[in-house]
């Protein structure tokens, strides 16, 4: 089969890789219908993730069909369509018997892609399979459906959860690339009174606005002023960092109120100041996380009635042997507008998500 391999820093290719094989009772081997790419590869490929060793299969989301079973899987099939998740947890060690997978020390977590081989192949070894696939109905489509692996439930529940989002709150979500837009999409299911969008470009707020901002603002033009005559000097009640700068986690401290909740979804790679000489009285919880999927199931249920706008995601597709190609176009998204790529599918024409 062929896979998209990570050679070392700056180096991967799609290229014949060994067909997976069933190692553990608990795995399951899934031909892939439809893979997606994260900012998380792109990570890995400029050399931020150095546990990612040279040869391994980069990807951690995927819809496919269950192919080969281990003897202990008793959730899928062989024929089952299923969603392969970001997470794969044990389901036996103290972090997931509380449901907080993505901590597992069990040896499953955030594995695929990163410890051992990913999604972004034509098939994969998916393990602890119980808990790690999710059935789909036929009704949802696979490009849906794959955004629903990893970027949904990090920002439900590392933006929305995390951050407490309230009926009549004020949120602003700062970063209006997928993981933004997906916390504006999430956090409009439990009526905040308003959401505002912050971010550069302004072909992302114009995003922000179709996926249910009620206000954006420019990085640039002091939102933090916006916000403040929005809720007469007060300040956000929510904020969620969605992009990864020290620039942006501090923006968002400036932004929430006293007593308010500061999200962090952003991956970080450099330190950011924390400005504790002016937030030790203010009463903020600032919170911070990798997602566990725990929700995956309840957004499952929400995708297939409609309530999620998953598809609006999805700007460009591709046939999965074009992976170098998708790869160019979502790391160029300045140039090309990317928001996410599906490879695989059904490939059919993308409407653009100001239109949608």
């Amino acid at each position: 089969m062929k896979g998209y391999v990570f050679h070392g820093p700056g180096q991967a290719a799609w290229e014949e890789v060994p067909d997976p094989s069933v190692k553990d009772a608990t795995d399951a081997i899934v031909r892939v219908g439809a893979v997606t790419i994260c900012g998380t590869d792109l990570h890995i490929i400029k050399g931020d993730v150095p546990e990612v060793r040279p040869g391994t299969v980069l990807g951690h989301e995927a819809v496919g069909e269950v192919v080969e079973v281990g003897g202990d899987v008793r959730t899928v099939r062989p024929g089952d369509r299923a969603l392969v998740s970001c997470i794969s947890p044990c389901g036996r060690c103290r972090y997931c018997r509380e449901g907080t997978y993505g901590q597992c020390l069990g040896g499953g977590g955030w594995i695929l892609g990163h410890l051992v081989d990913g999604t972004q192949a034509e098939y994969v070894r998916v393990p602890f399979a119980d808990l790690s696939l999710h059935p789909l109905p036929g009704a949802l489509r696979s490009e849906d459906a794959v955004m629903l692996a990893d970027i949904f439930p990090t920002a439900y529940e590392i933006g929305v959860l995390n951050g407490r989002v309230r009926p009549g709150d004020t949120v602003v979500v700062v970063g209006a690339g997928p993981i933004g837009l997906a916390a504006i999409a999430t956090a409009r299911l439990l009526s905040p009174e308003r959401i505002v969008a912050v971010d550069l470009a302004p072909s992302r707020l114009e995003s922000a606005t179709a996926f249910g901002a009620d206000a954006v603002a420019d990085a640039r033009e002091d939102p933090g002023q916006l916000v403040a005559d929005l809720t007469g000097g007060l300040g956000a009640d929510v904020v969620v960092e969605a992009v990864g700068v020290p620039e942006t986690f501090e923006m968002c401290t400036r932004m929430v109120r006293p007593g308010g909740h500061v999200a962090n979804i952003g991956v970080h790679g450099a330190p950011a100041t924390l400005h504790l000489e002016d937030l030790w009285i203010k009463n903020v919880t600032i919170t911070t996380g990798l997602v566990d999927t725990r929700t995956t199931p309840t957004l499952l249920r929400m995708a297939s009635a409609g309530r999620l706008p998953t598809g609006r995601m999805v700007t460009h597709t591709f046939p999965l042997e074009r992976m170098q190609e998708a790869y160019d176009v979502f790391a160029g998204a300045a140039d090309t507008g990317a928001l996410k790529v599906v490879l695989g599918g059904e490939q059919r024409e993308v409407i653009p998500v100001a239109d949608a």
